[in-house]
């Protein structure tokens, strides 16, 4: 689990595309400094496992389901990546609860910079509008976020300098891809609805 309050921007070292799957390596000196083999770190929100890790860097397996669900596939050797711990239950819940399964990929289509913040809208998938709601909370590429406003197949979110500087919002383009978790709860009403039928 972890809060969507982005720790570290990182930087990927390589990936290897292997037959059904890829093999990721990160550079992160502040997220290894305490991993363990097994351990989960969110890449781009995206939960992954620790399969190695020296001198500041980690690789990680990043199966088939994950490349076609996430961006991660269309990482390449420099890219810069959001990377963060779960969270620990002492620890302050700053962001919301993030589980690292990412739901789909929108597409930033626009953004308008004010004197203090930004305005970025992203695109949705079909099949997220519905989770997705005026001032509720959304992650994209694992950073946690407010939405300002909700349209059936577009969102908004207001980005504020530490956002643009110390995470990849700051540097993705129009027509980029981002990672999107929509809230669990709405997920788990949906679900529970569905039952009562």
């Amino acid at each position: 689990m972890f809060t969507g309050i982005v720790e570290e921007l990182g930087t990927v070292v390589s990936i290897e595309p292997l037959s059904d799957a890829a093999r990721l390596r990160v550079r992160g000196p502040l997220v290894t400094s305490d991993a363990v083999h097994g351990a989960s770190i969110a890449v781009n929100g995206v939960c992954l496992t620790v399969v190695d890790h020296r001198d500041g860097e980690f690789t990680a397996d990043v199966m088939h389901e994950t490349l076609q669900r996430s961006s991660l596939g269309a990482l390449t050797p420099g890219s810069r990546v959001n990377l963060e711990r779960p969270v620990t239950l002492a620890a302050r819940l700053g962001g919301h609860l993030v589980q690292g399964h990412v739901d789909g990929t929108g597409t930033i289509v626009e953004r308008v910079p004010g004197e203090h913040w930004e305005i970025v809208r992203v695109a949705l998938p079909d099949d997220l509008g519905r989770y997705v709601v005026e001032k509720g909370s959304i992650t994209v590429d694992g950073v946690s976020l407010t939405v300002v406003e909700a349209e059936r197949d577009s969102f908004t979110v207001s980005l504020i300098p530490t956002t643009l500087e110390l995470t990849t919002l700051g540097h993705k383009n129009v027509g980029d891809p981002v990672n999107l978790e929509v809230d669990i709860v709405a997920k788990y009403v949906e679900r529970m609805l569905e039952w009562r039928h």
